[in-house]
């Protein structure tokens, strides 16, 4: 439909914060502007366009407003755009043309430091809710004319921008298709954060583990482009997309890469340790009290047999439940309001654990190993997997209670099965274990010295393969 005047005002009927302003130029011309007052920055709106109205010429004001080649617009459904995306259209009453000045409210909080990816030493800045503030931060960081950004809108309520980044000569173009694959074949009428992109870009939806690792830091987006893999901004939220990522991916801190590097690999290794230990700790005390108690030594046979002399419950649900209160104080704390969500955390966990061993609902021995368990679990840096080892962990209590020590195989057995099974933009999940690539166990289980990571991950296909100085240089 043809743009017109009446037909602008039915698009803004019953928008209370739509203004339609009739003014003249200097000469006497008549110009309308059209705008809604909540999406533009109104001191724009009187420093650019009603201001200068008084003092110029009509022809002066209608060249400057000209100026960007797309701004003339001739079709209604363009008006409505650039009308919702915080421009002022403007009537031409000599020529009868209409034309769109963004003039975007610039409303956004200040770079802050990331919350759930702190760090000691390193860069302290995070993303934010700005689409092209968070573009600046990664090409800042890496000032390539091969940084390539390519644009999709998402969502027919939302109209979410959803930004590709890729490195161009670098980047393996079978990531770049099945990316853009992906994202074309996405129809969904709301997107409002970053996770609900990647549920419809995942290759496996119900799998308990990410296949997009979430980050809120420009200096891990930036290394990851490094290495060669892609990242996807959302509008409207500060966390970004990865990927393709593997399992050992998310174990990993952008700490490993300032600490030394035996240091980093010790801490690396106590990850992977205790990522094991939260899962299995609590199986193992029940399969131990329950289906093999004489593999326990002696002194510590009686320790237990003390502990649970009065319990009127199973080791099964004494531990169930201990488990379930845990959670709903870790998850209360999480929605509390930061002071007091510290003291019901501290508070919380001494009185009811000190009140369940005296009212005998359990064990100090099941006390001492569910605080264990419970730091164990904070050590991963992702906080998808953290979540993600719960549900692990329910799972083998129960094969534990009903199998003892050969249902926490069983269980892990499924569980590894079932990530070697795993894809990210159609990658191998548990690379480079399964399949093998030995060059990159240098960056897997320890993070050895810069100075021999001289190549990138084989697994992630790289189109340039050395971390050195290419006789070709990507510019």
């Amino acid at each position: 439909m043809s743009v017109t005047l009446d037909a602008l005002k039915q698009l803004v009927v019953n928008m209370n914060d739509a203004e339609i302003i009739e003014r003249q130029t200097g000469q006497g011309h008549p110009v309308t502007l059209l705008f809604i007052r909540t999406l533009i920055d109104q001191e724009r709106l009187n420093e650019a366009v009603i201001g200068p109205l008084n003092g110029r010429s009509h022809d002066t004001i209608i060249g400057s407003l000209a100026a960007p080649h797309d701004a003339k617009i001739t079709a209604l459904n363009e008006a409505r755009k650039h009308l919702l995306q915080g421009s002022v259209l403007i009537h031409d009453g000599i020529r009868d043309e209409w034309w769109a000045v963004p003039l975007p409210n610039p409303l956004a909080r200040s770079i802050e430091t990331s919350e759930t990816e702190t760090i000691i030493f390193g860069p302290k800045d995070s993303f934010s809710e700005q689409l092209e503030q968070n573009i600046t931060l990664i090409r800042r960081r890496l000032p390539l004319a091969a940084l390539k950004t390519e644009t999709y809108t998402l969502g027919s309520l939302s109209q979410t921008t959803v930004v590709l980044m890729y490195i161009d000569g670098l980047t393996n173009p079978e990531f770049i298709s099945i990316a853009r694959n992906k994202i074309t074949a996405i129809d969904f009428d709301l997107f409002l954060d970053s996770s609900h992109v990647a549920a419809f870009m995942e290759d496996q939806n119900h799998s308990l583990f990410p296949q997009f690792m979430q980050t809120d830091r420009p200096d891990s987006c930036a290394y990851s482009l490094g290495l060669g893999k892609l990242v996807l901004l959302v509008n409207n939220t500060p966390f970004a997309l990865i990927a393709p990522i593997t399992l050992f991916h998310l174990f990993q801190s952008p700490e490993d890469y300032i600490n030394r590097w035996l240091v980093a690999s010790v801490l690396r290794c106590l990850r992977y340790f205790s990522f094991f230990l939260s899962i299995t700790l609590i199986p193992m005390y029940v399969a131990l009290t329950t289906h093999h108690y004489q593999m326990l030594p002696l002194q510590i046979l009686f320790v237990v047999l003390e502990s649970r002399s009065k319990l009127p419950l199973t080791p099964f649900w004494e531990a169930f439940l201990m488990l379930v209160t845990l959670e709903i104080l870790k998850e209360a704390s999480l929605r509390m309001p930061t002071k007091t969500s510290q003291t019901l955390g501290v508070i919380g966990g001494i009185v009811i654990g000190q009140a369940a061993v005296q009212a005998g609902f359990a064990s100090q021995v099941l006390i001492v190993l569910m605080g264990i368990s419970a730091v164990a679990s904070f050590l991963v840096p992702n906080y998808l997997v953290t979540k993600s080892s719960l549900i692990i962990q329910f799972l083998f209590l129960a094969l534990a209670s009903l199998l003892g020590i050969p249902g926490m195989v069983l269980g892990s057995t499924a569980v590894l099965a079932h990530l070697n099974g795993l894809t990210s933009l159609k990658q191998p999940y548990l690379a480079p274990i399964s399949p093998f690539y030995w060059k990159e166990w240098m960056d897997l289980f320890i993070r050895g010295p810069l100075r021999f990571m001289n190549f990138r991950p084989e697994s992630l296909k790289p189109l340039y393969k050395w971390r050195k100085q290419p006789k070709e240089k990507i510019t």
